[in-house]
């Protein structure tokens, strides 16, 4: 089974498995993930599932989108690997994605 972890800004660690098709955020809320909350359901209009890849899996996941960076130019704790969860469609072959949640989603 194919499994993430989210870490919370205070270092809890919170593992879900993977689910091909759906996006990280849906997996998140699924499971309910403290600090994901995805309040436009995915649109890429809030800003409230951003999460902070760990830089190892930044070229396999990806990078961030133009309709993400709108939303997270706004944010103070973005960094370099900041996603917008809701925009990132899993593939299995994540196993073992680390991501670390903001202290405060915008």
């Amino acid at each position: 089974m194919a499994v993430v972890t989210f870490v919370s800004h205070g270092g809890e660690r919170h593992e879900a498995s993977l689910e091909a098709g759906r996006s990280l955020m849906q997996i998140a809320t699924n499971n309910a993930v403290p600090g994901i909350d995805g309040d436009c359901g995915g649109e890429a209009a809030c800003g409230t599932c951003h999460v902070i890849v760990d830089p190892k899996w930044s070229e396999q996941v990806g990078l961030s989108g133009a309709d993400e960076e709108e939303m997270l130019a706004m944010n103070p704790e973005r960094r370099p690997t900041s996603r917008l969860s809701c925009q990132m469609m899993v593939s299995t072959s994540w196993d073992g994605l680390t991501v670390e949640l903001p202290e405060f989603q915008m």
